[in-house]
């Protein structure tokens, strides 16, 4: 296996990534989230905020609320849509390195992690580097939210599957040529992702790879509480259905103590 960084593919994906995701994952977090932040009242940061398809309508709801990603390409994305909003729900958006927090101490009171974020932390320390961080800048008694993916360890492999075809952000189609590999030994999964975009007789190919690694919902509940974290709740739904290993979602609410 090619040794790679949680970041590694991000700027080639970001011209594809709310293409891909509005036919795939859609919006059926983002309620769940709103339901959170609403709830907290309070000011919140979005780890990996990416292009905003999270941040900007929890910046709707009237809560301050901040985004860091690594991302340039991405977050040029972000700053756009955050243009286009009203004045009074632009939020403040970040470049920078979730595992040193660019904040001070106890300056949020909620900090998000959708999405399987904390699944692209490829090592143990830069794992346990980030949770140290979230808490340091979180007050106490503030919540951590957490999204994972479960199923990507069991993750079928196959190699240059049509997964997705469409028309394209930017018109002519666009097609997503994709192969999965998985490391079992060290619980990543890599996404060799090929996307083909057609204007009539041209075409462009961008080949890019995307590398998670899964920890089960009850060890990342131990990374939880070894950082100063208590565990709350562990749910299996958006809607909060109970928790359960083959459940569509892993979500856990934290607080730290």
């Amino acid at each position: 296996m090619t040794k790679s960084e949680g970041w590694t593919g991000w700027d080639e994906y970001a011209p594809f990534y709310d293409w891909e995701n509005a036919r795939t994952l859609g919006r059926r977090d983002v309620e769940y989230w709103r339901r959170l932040v609403r709830h907290e009242a309070a000011r919140t940061l979005e780890l990996g905020c990416g292009t905003g398809r999270l941040l900007m309508p929890m910046a709707r709801t009237g809560v301050s609320i901040v985004g860091i990603d690594r991302s340039a390409p991405m977050l040029m994305r972000a700053r756009d849509r955050a243009r286009r909003a009203r004045r009074d729900s632009r939020p403040a958006i970040v470049r920078g390195d979730i595992r040193q927090l660019p904040f001070p101490n106890r300056s949020f009171g909620m900090v998000m992690a959708p999405y399987g974020l904390l699944q692209s932390l490829l090592r143990e320390a830069d794992l346990r580097k980030t949770l140290a961080d979230v808490a340091r800048v979180l007050r106490k008694g503030g919540l951590l939210g957490v999204d994972l993916v479960p199923d990507l360890t069991s993750w079928a492999e196959y190699s240059r599957k049509i997964s997705l075809k469409g028309r394209g952000p930017g018109g002519g189609t666009v097609t997503l040529i994709e192969s999965v590999r998985q490391d079992r030994r060290k619980r990543l999964t890599i996404f060799d992702e090929e996307f083909i975009e057609r204007h009539g007789r041209v075409s462009r190919r961008h080949t890019f790879s995307l590398t998670f690694r899964t920890l089960t919902a009850p060890e990342i509940c131990d990374r939880l509480e070894s950082a100063g974290f208590r565990v709350d709740a562990l749910a299996g739904s958006y809607r909060d259905a109970p928790w359960s290993p083959d459940a569509d979602v892993w979500l856990i609410r934290a607080r730290k103590r």
